[in-house]
């Protein structure tokens, strides 16, 4: 499976790729978040990383790289040390790769709250509940203030609608939604408002505070599932 996986991300590689244009926004929308975060230290933390393209794209070369310190979680070996090396080739030292099961809020949690929380990629492979959960959990997750940015297709049944529901009574506001229409792919933007329903007592720790028992699963992730964006027809 490792190798599937990073094959996978070949298809990065052509310009003309739904996964290109995905890549491409979601960098974009990272490098932005970065820019608009409060003067300081900027803690970003990617779950499910892959090769860490979006992460690595957007901050070499950043007016704010060094303000950043960024986690990457990647449970594929391989990915992880191809991110790795990546990160080191663009001088970015302040980005660290950590090969575990994202899926397990304590495998980060002494990265968290974030600034920015990067969500991608992963959607398209959990099961609905497992969705709604993590964008739940994402409110204890993330600082008053910050940002996360999710990617899911939208072949029906598109979930898209929902999530962002779920996200708004997560306590955040919405930002953007991109939907371009040559693809199925979408991309979420999302900030967390201060002192909304979503306040949440941090000094319980991210574990607690995600309703979550120590060392609690968030998700699981299904590759079986059918996953990631496409081509719309036509």
């Amino acid at each position: 499976m490792a190798g599937d996986w990073v094959s996978w991300h070949d298809t990065y590689d052509d310009p003309a790729s739904p996964l290109r244009m995905r890549l491409t926004l979601v960098t974009e929308h990272l490098s932005a978040a970065v820019a608009a975060a409060p003067d300081g230290p900027v803690q970003v933390v990617s779950l499910c990383a892959g090769q860490g393209r979006d992460i690595i794209g957007a901050l070499a070369g950043h007016p704010r790289q060094g303000d950043v310190a960024a986690l990457l979680v990647e449970l594929d070996p391989a990915n992880a040390k191809i991110a790795s090396d990546r990160a080191t080739a663009a001088g970015l030292t302040s980005v660290t790769v950590r090969q575990a099961d994202a899926g397990i809020v304590a495998h980060y949690a002494d990265a968290l709250p974030a600034d920015v929380l990067l969500l991608c990629g992963i959607f398209g492979n959990l099961d609905d509940e497992d969705i709604q959960q993590t964008v739940a959990a994402s409110a204890a997750m993330c600082a008053p203030g910050g940002t996360v940015i999710w990617t899911r297709h939208r072949r029906p049944p598109d979930l898209t609608v929902q999530i962002r529901s779920w996200f708004a009574t997560a306590g955040f506001e919405e930002v953007a939604f991109e939907a371009p229409h040559t693809t199925m792919s979408s991309v979420g933007v999302h900030r967390r408002r201060d002192g909304g329903p979503s306040e949440l007592a941090h000094d319980a720790g991210p574990i607690a505070a995600a309703g979550l028992p120590p060392g609690g699963r968030l998700f699981t992730f299904r590759p079986d599932r059918q996953a990631g964006p496409s081509p719309a027809p036509g």
